[in-house]
């Protein structure tokens, strides 16, 4: 593969002044500056990440990294925090794009203060719960062995998410076996410092994290 990286520090040194300023007149006049030094090398990182992904998972094939990249606007309307820009750049890189939640995609953060990798499934639908705690309690060995072996450990170390004190009865036999069934989200996260851009082989990189959590997210689909 060909050995790739073009995040330059100007792309995060316009995210740590942008933390001093994070206001619609500062960001109006360094617009050109983003454009040019964070969004388009952004784009650039995404659009090789999904086709290195394609090769080896061709359901990623066809995915349009604009449909996959999120708006550097934040949401403010319930949040106590009205600053209006995000310090980061990111992307969800799934089968349906940004706003699916199915398993086996990646979510990708890129910023000056925080760095990450994501798997699993954040917030799923009730009924998709349904049908992951199902494939968990009826392949229980193989979820096991997905979060136990050696690379997933390394990148990932345990499984996330909150935990519903009551599920449905015919999980009670179950929880003893595998607590993680209690969990409403399986996700999964690794941090990376923001150098590790700079290195030549960082989307090799990012794509042996990803890989890291395959079997995880199969264990879940109950592939």
């Amino acid at each position: 593969m060909v050995k790739f990286s073009n995040f330059e520090p100007d792309f995060f040194e316009f995210f740590i002044e942008l933390s001093m300023n994070n206001q619609k007149s500062w960001f109006d006049l360094n617009r050109k500056r983003y454009e040019e030094h964070v969004k388009a090398p952004f784009i650039e990182f995404v659009t090789i990440l999904i086709e290195r992904m394609s090769l080896i998972d061709s359901d990623f094939n066809g995915i349009v990294p604009k449909e996959c990249v999120f708006r550097i606007n934040k949401d403010i309307r319930f949040s106590k925090d009205k600053t209006p820009y995000k310090l980061f750049c990111s992307a969800s890189i799934h089968v349906g794009g940004r706003k699916s939640m199915f398993p086996g995609g990646m979510y990708i953060e890129i910023g000056a203060e925080s760095c990450g990798i994501y798997s699993g499934v954040y917030m799923p639908e009730k009924e998709d719960l349904l049908k992951y705690r199902e494939n968990i309690a009826a392949n229980i060995s193989s979820f096991q062995e997905a979060i136990s072996e050696e690379p997933f450990l390394k990148y990932f170390g345990s499984v996330r998410g909150e935990k519903n004190k009551k599920i449905d009865l015919k999980f009670k036999d179950v929880i003893s076996k595998e607590p993680l069934i209690l969990n409403k989200q399986f996700y999964v996260m690794h941090s990376f410092e923001a150098e590790k851009t700079f290195e030549m082989d960082f989307i090799d990189y990012v794509i042996e994290v990803w890989l890291s959590a395959k079997k995880f997210n199969n264990a879940l689909l109950g592939i």
